[in-house]
């Protein structure tokens, strides 16, 4: 077994409280990827070659201007104004973007900024969740250092803007795997933190249960530490908050070992799938990731997909998937799902049901979203919606779904089904009580009448979830009224006034707040 602590520093400078127990030593830093679509822009920071003299001299005027920055992180042009989203829709106009390294960094810009300020990781959110217009746009990815790692105790402590693969990278070694996390490592652990993600983790629910603690920056440019016990309201807030009490620049997770999982599918009615997720999934401990897809056309035959603990040997050898891969033959099998409807039904599921393949849990975990995206976004693009639905609802959310899908013609790709117990951490929680969760992926023409178009039915998919008393997930587009987000989430109330004494002048802000705070 390696060393039981890690620990590195993240930059010099004034000791903010820690986590209990966690000492800061040098720095660990990964290296600095390509960028890639909607990513960072190329920076004119650390070993980049300097300007060229009328370059150097246009990028100083527009910094006086107050346009551009030019520390302490990257150097953005003016035409690097634009904050995008992995969809290419609803990418915002923001008046200067910045890169921080460090909380200190943070913390001095947002005290200097005389306007409004919003936060950005993977930019995986789609409806202006991380920019607002007008506004300065953090910059988190390059915040991407590992703080302080515990083995034994199975606790680790990053900067915001570390990439869950990244952090794969440093507890795979250790044998140890993230307890929690989306499907897809592409993602932020602040970013995942802010919208409160969850995965596919059999009883785990949302991200914000393994959390312990977090170092915040608040509009007035102080630096706090939050948990359970301390500035709990805010920790509370901060969880699932959006950016709108705090900027996360730390977080404290818990961790879990790394297992061997096998794969098996099963066929289930419609009518049985809660039955058989209580039965043969959630009471079996050896069960560790589960989801259902509904494809279409009718969307009334789960295929459930379990990951079970096993002690076969292993079929696929790599501990992590390899990075950098361009997934042309999945890219093109999706398309030809949204084009040929009974592809999915009658070829691919079928090929994965004589599968069982066993394999690391942080292999199954170090997913890449890359994946799933599209050849190219010139005409159409994936998007995501979702939707949480308590069991007692589960069928007939799951019958109205597919009928409005169908009415609308929606180009679905998968409807994909997860759990979670009842959420008792996040302020704004998206599970109240135990719910499915209804994970839409579709295809959606970029032109703006079908925009409009996508509005009409996602209000209605919103307004058949308030229906049968469930809530609807706030990083995607902002179709919603401001009616139907008051039904969906009343704690926003209690929100708006935790706000209104730690922000009063509404500095930290993004579009989803500024149309529904």
């Amino acid at each position: 077994m390696p060393a039981a602590t890690i620990e590195c520093k993240t930059q010099p400078g004034p000791a903010y409280p820690p986590a209990t127990g966690l000492r800061l030593h040098p720095p660990y830093r990964f290296p600095q990827a390509t960028p890639e679509p909607g990513g960072p822009c190329p920076s004119a920071h650390g070993n980049a070659p300097a300007l060229p003299g009328r370059r150097t001299f246009l990028a100083q005027a527009l910094a006086t201007a107050g346009m551009l920055s030019l520390a302490p992180g990257r150097v953005f042009s003016a035409a690097a104004l634009l904050v995008a989203n992995v969809t290419g829709l609803y990418s915002i106009e923001v008046a200067r973007i910045e890169a921080p390294v460090t909380t200190q960094d943070v913390s001095r810009l947002v005290r200097a900024w005389p306007g409004k300020v919003a936060v950005g990781g993977g930019r995986y959110s789609m409806g202006g969740q991380v920019a607002l217009r007008g506004g300065l746009h953090l910059d988190m990815r390059s915040m991407n250092r590992l703080v302080s790692l515990q083995a034994i105790d199975k606790v680790v402590r990053v900067q915001a803007g570390m990439r869950w693969r990244d952090l794969q990278d440093v507890l795979d070694p250790l044998n140890l795997a993230v307890k929690t996390m989306q499907s897809y490592s592409n993602f932020t652990v602040g970013g995942s933190v802010s919208v409160n993600a969850h995965g596919r983790y059999v009883g785990h629910g949302p991200v914000g249960n393994t959390v312990r603690a977090l170092q915040l920056v608040l509009a007035d440019g102080s630096v706090l530490e939050a948990s359970r016990a301390v500035h709990a309201e805010l920790f509370s807030a901060a969880i699932g908050g959006y950016g709108a009490v705090g900027v996360i620049t730390e977080v404290e997770l818990d961790l879990a070992d790394n297992v061997r999982i096998e794969r098996a599918l099963t066929r289930v009615p419609l009518h049985d799938y809660v039955r058989h997720f209580e039965q043969q999934v959630l009471a079996d401990p050896a069960c560790v990731l589960h989801n259902a897809d509904l494809v279409p056309p009718r969307f009334d035959s789960p295929t459930a997909t379990t990951w079970r603990k096993s002690d076969k040997p292993l079929t696929e050898p790599q501990r992590l998937i390899p990075r950098g891969q361009r997934y042309r033959i999945e890219k093109t099998a999706i398309w030809a799902a949204t084009e040929l409807t009974s592809l999915r039904r009658k070829v691919i599921q079928p090929l994965q049901a004589g599968s069982h393949p066993v394999l690391w849990l942080n292999h199954e975990a170090s997913l890449d979203v890359t994946e799933i995206e599209p050849l190219n976004r010139e005409h159409y693009t994936y998007v995501l919606q979702e939707y949480f639905i308590p069991k007692r609802n589960f069928v007939v959310f799951a019958q109205g779904m597919a009928s409005i899908l169908l009415r609308n013609a929606v180009q679905a790709i998968n409807i994909s089904i997860r759990h979670s117990p009842p959420d008792g951490v996040s302020l704004l929680p998206w599970a109240k009580e135990e719910v499915f969760a209804f994970v839409l992926y579709y295809k959606q023409e970029t032109h703006a009448a079908a925009q409009d178009v996508v509005a009409r039915w996602t209000r209605e998919l919103v307004g058949l979830a308030l229906q049968h008393q469930g809530r609807y997930y706030l990083p995607y587009q902002r179709h919603a009224t401001t009616e139907q987000f008051n039904q969906a989430y009343p704690e926003a109330a209690a929100l708006r006034e935790l706000k209104r004494s730690v922000d009063p002048l509404g500095k930290l802000s993004n579009e989803l707040w500024a149309k529904y705070l």
